[in-house]
């Protein structure tokens, strides 16, 4: 893996101190970091730690006259092969989506020609907010920006849900990855993820445990490969990958209808990582079956094959 300059960018929050970790990643993997913090992150881990970590003096104001004696911001801003901000608070993302320069940080985003990686950390119901998501559609149009994330799961807040930053080894991996290399450019990739669900009734479904998270993963490597993905998906609660089409689906039925469209649509790849339902009631009763009986019978048939149909054609 060829060595990168990864201008480091930490903001505000209590994921700020897996960034440490990420340092060290970076540096193992042969990297050169430098960090830039915001006066938030200061509040939760100290620029000695990274200084340490990175070996290189830490930035942390637009306004310091040393540095700034030589435009220290604007030589920041064409040192980076990459930038990468992580974590990314709700008030960061806010500021670089609207354009604002008004710290140190915002001013290199904006000086700097380099791709910026942004991994968001914030709680739940900031993240779900609709404010929040229309400054990551805005980021999203924007050709420089990635979005790396989020994860979900437990949250220092006790809160359970979208809104943890990537851990640092999967960060790092994905600087790995950047720039694209262009190895399915001009390919057409189609992924099947998730589980699948078949109806007994309006209310019970037959399902597994499926997260989604191989099949979401493969569609954004193929992304950063070049590829234009199609991303067929059983009901999963992990967000999308951006710059890859979603097409959302329920049953075993609707994912070989769905992948069978996208393929006649034009295919170069296909992966099915779907974990689809082998059998499925016979038949969905139009109302919810009652609690008559000690036992219940429920009489299975075969669905069909997607990867066996896809795979003869």
């Amino acid at each position: 893996m060829a060595a990168k300059r990864i201008l480091l960018g930490i903001t505000g929050g209590i994921a700020a101190y897996k960034s440490a970790e990420l340092v060290r990643l970076l540096k193992k993997a042969g990297h050169g970091v430098r960090v830039v913090m915001t006066r938030g992150a200061e509040a939760f881990v100290t620029p000695l730690t990274f200084q340490a970590l990175s070996g290189e003096p830490v930035r942390t104001s637009l306004l310091d006259p040393e540095a700034e004696a030589g435009m220290g911001h604007i030589e920041l801003a064409k040192w980076a092969d990459q930038v990468v901000i992580a974590p990314a608070s709700a008030d960061f993302i806010a500021r670089l989506a609207n354009g604002m320069a008004d710290d140190l940080l915002t001013t290199l985003c904006c000086a700097t020609e380099a791709p910026i990686a942004v991994a968001p950390a914030m709680n739940q119901a900031m993240w779900g907010n609709h404010r929040t998501q229309r400054n990551l559609r805005l980021l999203q149009d924007d050709p420089q920006i990635t979005l790396w994330g989020p994860d979900q799961g437990e949250q220092a807040c006790g809160d359970t849900g979208p809104g943890r930053m990537l851990e640092p080894l999967v960060l790092a991996g994905l600087v790995a990855g950047q720039p694209s290399t262009g190895a399915l450019t001009g390919k057409r990739v189609v992924i099947t993820a998730g589980p699948t669900r078949e109806p007994i009734d309006p209310v019970r479904y037959i399902s597994n445990h499926s997260s989604g998270k191989m099949g979401y993963a493969l569609a954004a490597a193929a992304r950063d490969a070049g590829a234009e993905v199609v991303l067929i998906s059983g009901p999963v609660a992990i967000p999308a990958p951006s710059g890859v089409e979603v097409r959302n689906v329920t049953t075993a039925a609707d994912m070989l209808q769905a992948s069978s469209e996208a393929v006649d649509a034009g295919c170069d790849l296909f992966i099915a990582s779907a974990a689809v339902a082998d059998y499925r009631p016979q038949s969905c009763e139009a109302d919810k079956i009652k609690k008559t009986s000690e036992q219940m019978a429920l009489p299975l048939v075969r669905n069909p094959d997607t990867l066996a149909t896809i795979a003869a054609r």
